[in-house]
């Protein structure tokens, strides 16, 4: 019932868009002969000539791109029987209890999901290729019980024939999004379109989480609800420890240019060393909460519900779920190889790839710390020893206070104990003296050669006065750290590991037409951006085409690290002045046609501008 309701609301939502469109091209054509009896003919010919091409030209564009277009398969690694005998004849299991048939193929996927796709033809007449995606996290995690409640309530989706209409409402919202993306924001057509659209995914979204529910009933049904209720409990758990995983251990190597060897293999190590606060976690009650926009209704309502079903009597099978696989390490290593790019970077065994991981963010650290010191004392090559003669002479206060604005010069010196430690670090691991160890269960240590805690924390502290300057030196020298070693690596900052904050299109800078990015490290200006409308479009595009940082390495990057002052003329629109430490100003200007990529984004560059401190 709840398949049938989907494809009819579907169907007949997808043709009423069309219906819109041509209710609109013929009040175009109304509008169009009226203004014709009042205006001239040509002017007429002007004022109604945005409308006709809203609703003409951006729904034929957008209905043949979406009627050429195919759902395309997630990328992952294809499992067959001979690969997953065990997976297979579990899936063959549950495929006959929840009465369809099985899919024509088993898809590991990187990712805290499961998921079912049908290339079904006819508006879901005829049934078409099944694939079942099966997120490997999951199979690192979950118990057998768990994992087969999951797969149950996705094979829930084909007896319920869920997937039928998968290609029409996947083409539905590739032709509206495609129409409204090509209608300018104050076109007055684009506001119907935007509001059908919200409609259109109103009901569908209500039809998904019916459906969501439905398959609840086959996991139930297949594997008991306590396995079932588990099941839903432990997804937002993976959901968190993978983030965790991912911020934590892969993506600052990754952004200072290593690859782990073995990605997937990483994660069910730490599931293992981090047993105790997962268990913690599953303590506490998942959180409720649940929009109408949502496409599966919350979590905590699933499990109520479930807890009210009729319950099957089925026996609890705690195995981890890895069992379902010949050898899921080498099935990792694979699925790594196909969806992981690492491109340039270098690929490191775990223990290689933490040291050099943190070793690369001290050294960010040190830099930082370097440049200021090249621009302070006009130093072509800053380094350790440069800020140690600073220290001698009496003068790391005057230096220090830059990093301490609200600070004395005496406060700061002392304040700079902390900065002093990752210099040190990152010259002893420069000399060879020591290492950063790797740990799934805690923070790395750094460690000397014979593997114990080296502590330079009170060395820091004696190294930022002058009396005690010697002693620290010492110290270094016994423990076979070198300050020479302590160099500058990067001699401009650039944009690693930055955050995007806010941008706007149409900025003159220097009197030049640019778009601007505002990451929280500096400035990104795109020159030669294009036709001047349809700016809040560009810059979307824009940042979805790379990362940040690869795009503050193909345009201009200004660090804000190399701002002297800001001078705020005008704040609408906005107009200002940025003196550099090297002398250079630049100016912008931005113009009443500029767009935001979002509504707070001027604010949020005249906040940033304005912490300079300029003086008008």
């Amino acid at each position: 019932m709840v398949a049938t309701f989907r494809a009819l609301a579907s169907v007949v939502m997808l043709a009423g868009f069309y219906v819109v469109a041509l209710i609109q091209l013929v009040g175009a054509v109304a509008l169009a002969f009226w203004l014709s009896t009042v205006l001239t003919g040509l002017l007429a010919l002007k004022l109604a000539l945005p409308l006709f091409g809203a609703t003409i030209g951006a729904v034929a564009v957008a209905l043949w791109k979406a009627i050429r277009a195919k759902p395309q398969p997630a990328p992952g690694l294809s499992v067959g029987p001979d690969q997953a005998p065990e997976l297979w004849r579990t899936v063959h299991e549950l495929a006959t209890v929840v009465g369809t048939r099985v899919p024509n193929e088993i898809r590991l996927v990187p990712e805290v999901n499961a998921a079912v796709t049908e290339d079904a033809k006819l508006l879901g007449l005829i049934s078409g290729r099944r694939i079942l995606y099966i997120g490997l996290p999951l199979l690192q995690a979950m118990r057998v019980d768990q994992i087969r409640s999951i797969l149950a309530h996705e094979l829930g989706h084909y007896s319920g024939r869920h997937t039928r209409l998968g290609a029409v409402a996947y083409r539905g919202r590739l032709a509206m999004g495609g129409t409204i993306s090509r209608i300018g924001q104050y076109n007055p057509v684009g506001w119907v379109f935007r509001g059908y659209a919200r409609l259109y995914l109103l009901v569908d979204n209500a039809a998904s989480r019916r459906q969501e529910l439905e398959a609840d009933r086959s996991s139930v049904r297949v594997a008991g609800r306590a396995a079932a209720a588990s099941a839903l409990r432990e997804l937002p758990i993976l959901d968190a420890a993978w983030d965790f995983y991912f911020g934590r251990y892969v993506h600052p190597g990754w952004q200072a240019g290593y690859a782990p060897e073995d990605l997937f293999g990483g994660f069910g190590e730490l599931l293992v060393a981090r047993q105790a606060e997962l268990d913690e976690m599953r303590g506490a009650e998942p959180e409720g909460g649940g929009s109408r926009w949502d496409t599966h209704p919350p979590i905590p309502e699933r499990i109520g519900i479930i807890a009210a079903a009729p319950d099957v009597p089925s026996a609890e099978d705690g195995r981890p779920a890895r069992v379902l696989l010949p050898d899921i390490g080498a099935l990792g290593r694979r699925l790594q190889q196909l969806v992981v790019d690492v491109g340039e970077r270098t690929v490191l065994p775990w223990p290689e790839f933490t040291a050099a991981m943190v070793a690369a963010a001290v050294q960010r650290q040190a830099d930082g710390v370097f440049r200021a010191l090249g621009r302070f004392t006009g130093t072509p090559d800053p380094g350790l020893p440069a800020v140690l003669e600073l220290v001698q002479d009496g003068r790391l206060g005057a230096f220090a206070e830059q990093f301490f604005p609200n600070a004395t010069r005496k406060e700061a010196a002392g304040k700079f104990v902390e900065a002093m430690e990752s210099l040190l670090q990152s010259a002893a691991v420069t000399s060879g003296a020591a290492r950063w160890q790797h740990s799934w269960s805690e923070p790395a240590r750094f460690v000397g050669r014979d593997g114990q805690p080296m502590q330079l924390t009170e060395i820091a502290e004696l190294a930022v006065a002058p009396q005690t300057l010697p002693e620290a030196v010492a110290r270094l020298t016994a423990l076979g750290i070198d300050p020479a070693a302590g160099k500058v690596v990067q001699r401009r900052a650039d944009a690693t590991g930055a955050r995007l904050l806010a941008a706007l299109a149409n900025i003159k800078v220097d009197g030049v037409d640019h778009d601007l990015l505002m990451l929280n490290r500096g400035l990104v200006l795109v020159s030669n951006p294009g036709k001047a409308d349809k700016g809040t479009k560009r810059l979307r595009e824009l940042v979805d085409s790379a990362p940040i940082a690869e795009l503050a390495s193909r345009h201009q990057f200004m660090p804000f690290e190399e701002v002297a002052t800001a001078t705020v003329r005008k704040q609408v629109p906005l107009k200002a002045e940025l003196v550099l430490h090297d002398g250079r100003r630049v100016a912008l200007q931005e113009g009443w046609s500029s767009e935001l990529l979002e509504k707070h984004s001027r604010d949020t560059l005249l906040k940033a501008l304005k912490s300079f401190d300029s003086p008008d």
